[in-house]
C-alpha cells in the first residue's frame, strides 16, 4: 500500500482516530508537525547539525512546499537551536500539512462550526487502511527486536516523536513509561528533531503553568 512520503504527513494522519473517524485532541500538534519536518529535512540530507544547531546542508532542491518553508526558514536566520525551530511558526503547521494532505487527496477537509460559533474543520481521511499501516509500522519499530540501528529511520523517528507529543492514537501513556528506553534509543536514530519537541512541549507547558498560577494569585 503507498503511504505519505514525508514525516510531517505521516504524523498528521496518525493524530487521526480511525475507530471515532476524527481528529484526536492534541494540544501541540503543531509542535509535533515541526518537529517532524526538522525530522524529515535531516534525514533525507538537507539539513545537519552544527554546534547542536541545525544548519542548511543541500538548499536544492525543494523538498515540497511545506518542508521548503521549513527549510527555507533555517536558511534565512541566524543558528537557532532545535528547539526554536519547533516552536517557529507551529501555529500555521497544522493547517499547511492539512492543506498539503487534501490537495494530494489523502484526506477530505469541510469546514464547520465548534459551539455554533468558532470556525474548524471536519477532517476525514480518505481510505482508512494507510493509517492502519502507518500505526502498524509504529509498532513494529516499538516492538521488535531488531537494534534501533536497523529500523528504518523514518519509522523511529515516527515513534519518538508521536512518544513526544503525546499521539495516543499511537501510544498511551503505559506504553510510553513501558517502552522509555526504546523509544529514547529509536529517538537518537530518527535525529535530534525527537529530544527537541520533547524539551519544546516541557517549556510550553511550564509557561502554562507558570501564568496560571500567576493569575489565581493576583485573583
Amino acid at each position: 500500500m503507498k503511504l505519505p512520503d514525508s514525516l510531517p504527513d505521516r504524523l498528521f494522519l496518525l493524530a487521526y482516530d480511525v475507530h471515532r473517524q476524527r481528529m484526536s485532541r492534541c494540544q501541540e500538534l503543531g509542535y509535533v508537525l515541526r518537529a517532524a519536518a526538522l525530522a524529515e529535512l535531516y534525514l533525507n540530507g538537507h539539513l545537519t547539525e552544527e554546534s547542536g544547531k541545525p544548519r542548511v546542508f543541500v538548499r536544492e532542491p525543494g523538498p515540497g512546499p511545506v518542508l521548503e518553508d521549513v527549510l527555507r526558514q533555517v536558511a534565512e536566520s541566524r543558528p537557532r537551536s532545535w528547539t526554536h525551530w519547533v516552536r517557529k511558526g507551529s501555529r500555521g503547521m497544522v493547517g499547511a500539512v492539512r492543506g498539503h494532505l487534501a490537495a494530494d487527496g489523502w484526506i477530505r477537509v469541510e469546514p464547520r462550526r465548534r459551539l455554533g460559533i468558532f470556525p474548524g474543520h471536519t477532517v476525514t481521511v480518505r481510505d482508512p487502511r494507510v493509517v492502519t499501516q502507518l500505526n502498524r509500522r509504529a509498532t513494529t519499530a516499538l516492538r521488535e527486536g531488531r537494534s534501533p540501528a536497523n529500523v528504518d529511520p523514518r519509522d523511529a523517528a515516527t515513534v519518538a516523536l508521536a512518544a513526544g507529543g503525546g499521539l495516543r492514537t499511537v501510544l498511551d501513556g503505559r506504553e510510553r513509561r513501558r517502552n522509555k528506553d526504546r523509544i529514547k534509543d529509536l529517538g537518537e536514530v530518527g535525529g535530534p528533531a525527537a529530544a527537541a519537541l520533547r524539551k519544546a512541549i516541557q517549556r510550553k507547558r511550564a509557561a502554562t503553568a507558570a501564568a496560571a498560577s500567576s493569575g489565581a494569585a493576583g485573583s
